[in-house]
């Protein structure tokens, strides 16, 4: 299948098989994808918590309105945003990439000076904001990955946030979570949604074209 078709096969589980768990390289491959993710100034200012104990997601699981999806997966994925832009993170992600580049140029440095005199300075309501946008990057791509896995999965931002920050002790490492996503396989004789047509608006309705 080409992506357009692996799009079309995919839709939001509403039931996976708890007797088939997703293999750990196709697992890989889809965290791969979100780590090179774009994100703004490339700060990456999220991290994905891969959470397979069970017991864990139970908690989790009623912390998310008793979404099944999230035990009966074998697989979730939090997604959780820095709390803060915080001096020390800016210049923990532009010193990585001097180091990795091998070299440090003008234009780069000024760049990092600007974010530091105007990121910090905006407060942490509206950095955590932008950092949990750039987290949905991540959480679309890795929508698409698992499509392209054929692994099913269902993002979900119907939890209760602090009660799942306080179950992954996340607050601790200035993290908050935003959005979930179970990984697993589609139920089919059990899924109600699996087999109804995929809905989105015609394309007249939806693209604007500027010329």
């Amino acid at each position: 299948m080409n992506l357009i078709k692996k799009l079309e096969w995919r839709y939001a589980t509403k039931k996976m098989d708890p007797a088939r768990s997703v293999p750990q390289e196709k697992v890989d491959r889809i965290l791969e994808a979100v780590r090179l993710a774009p994100t703004s100034s490339g700060l990456q200012p999220y991290e994905v918590i891969v959470v397979t104990n069970k017991a864990v997601r139970e908690k989790i699981s009623e912390a998310a309105n008793g979404q099944k999806q999230i035990v009966e997966g074998s697989h979730l994925l939090v997604f959780a945003a820095w709390d803060d832009y915080s001096p020390e993170r800016i210049d923990m992600m532009f010193d990585l990439t001097n180091a990795e580049r091998g070299f440090t140029s003008e234009g780069w440095e000024a760049y990092r000076k600007m974010l530091l005199s105007t990121y910090p300075a905006r407060g942490p309501d509206v950095n955590f904001h932008h950092a949990a946008r750039q987290a949905f990057i991540g959480l679309g791509v890795a929508l698409v990955a698992a499509a392209e896995e054929e692994v099913d999965s269902t993002p979900m931002e119907g939890f209760n946030p602090g009660k799942l920050d306080e179950i992954l002790d996340l607050r601790a490492r200035g993290l908050r979570s935003v959005a979930i996503m179970p990984l697993g396989y589609r139920e089919a004789a059990n899924d109600w949604l699996v087999n109804l047509k995929k809905v989105r608006r015609p394309r007249e309705k939806f693209l604007t074209y500027v010329e």
